[in-house]
């Protein structure tokens, strides 16, 4: 385990490398370069040389990634000029938010999607199975936007029953104390997920229900109830602890279009309105924490799948 840790480390400095220097060099091209889209289109080439010198950007690329990689090191993301605030802020304030509603859209799509998944996998062909495959599928097809937008109208618009946006504030705290008005975002953003969990959690049990060791514990005299949740459940949930490190680019991708929809005060809105004003040091601050948080997130997966499956050792 040791060594597969180590090789695992190094992957991911790796991978952080080839983001940050990419995302770097994507912020280059914007038009006219971050200087113009930070000092706007009626600047001089005067004002943009001098920009250019004090921030640095008119020295070879790798001294600019270099010194922006020990800034991050330090704990320095850079400074918006734009909201006149230090990116290392805004991040310590909007991650917590998106955390939150991250955490409670997988808990509540995992809650639904496990059982279900194992009963659709148990009472496969069955009315009630492709009920919910059909569901799934709307899970697969719908926009995450869509849907939300259909929540809104469904729920805040038609029925009163819900408020139409997110809840509002600056603190954690102030969030939590606003349960109604995180339903439809987490509802939006399980959705989707849900989905997912669903359908490998029915073809995972599906497939485990056939192996030897199933029929042998049946001819043991163990009940169908034991058969099912003290092996089955356990081996099928290697398939959703894989899937959960792999899907962390889809949650947050989804999660962007649920704050947006919902104004929610997250980093997905943040880096969507830094996108609107061309902040690019907000841009390259909440790009690296997202890779961050996908790499460390594939790591832990590893790590629990060889738990939940004894058979699994990394050398």
């Amino acid at each position: 385990m040791t060594g597969f840790l180590i090789r695992r480390f190094l992957q991911m400095l790796l991978v952080l490398f080839l983001v940050t220097l990419f995302t770097l060099l994507l912020v280059r091209l914007l038009p006219g370069g971050p200087v113009r889209a930070l000092v706007g289109p009626r600047a001089t080439a005067a004002q943009i040389a001098y920009y250019n010198r004090l921030y640095g950007f008119d020295q070879p690329i790798y001294i600019q990634y270099a010194k922006w990689v020990w800034q991050f090191m330090q704990g320095n993301f850079g400074y918006s000029v734009k909201l006149n605030q230090s990116v290392a802020s805004l991040i310590a304030n909007r991650l917590p938010k998106t955390i939150i509603l991250v955490l409670l859209s997988t808990v509540v799509s995992l809650l639904l999607g496990i059982p279900l998944g194992i009963y659709q996998a148990v009472k496969r062909y069955t009315v009630g199975d492709y009920v919910l495959t059909g569901i799934s599928f709307l899970g697969y097809a719908t926009p995450v936007f869509f849907f939300s937008l259909l929540l809104i109208q469904w729920f805040a618009i038609d029925i009163h029953l819900f408020p139409p946006f997110g809840p509002q504030g600056n603190t954690v705290l102030q969030v939590l104390s606003q349960p109604r008005a995180l339903v439809l975002p987490v509802i939006a953003d399980a959705f989707v997920l849900y989905a997912l969990w669903s359908r490998f959690m029915r073809s995972s049990v599906m497939d485990n229900l056939v192996l030897d060791y199933v029929r042998t514990a049946r001819a043991k005299g163990a009940s169908e109830r034991r058969v099912l949740w003290g092996h089955i459940f356990r081996n099928s949930l290697i398939a959703i602890v894989t899937l959960l490190g792999l899907s962390l680019p889809t949650l947050v991708a989804g999660t962007v279009f649920v704050e947006v929809v919902f104004n929610y005060p997250g980093m997905g809105l943040a880096f969507v309105q830094a996108a609107a004003n061309v902040d690019y040091q907000v841009l390259l601050g909440i790009t690296v924490v997202t890779a961050v948080a996908t790499i460390v997130g594939n790591l832990l997966a590893d790590i629990t799948y060889a738990v939940l499956d004894p058979r699994v050792r990394y050398s």
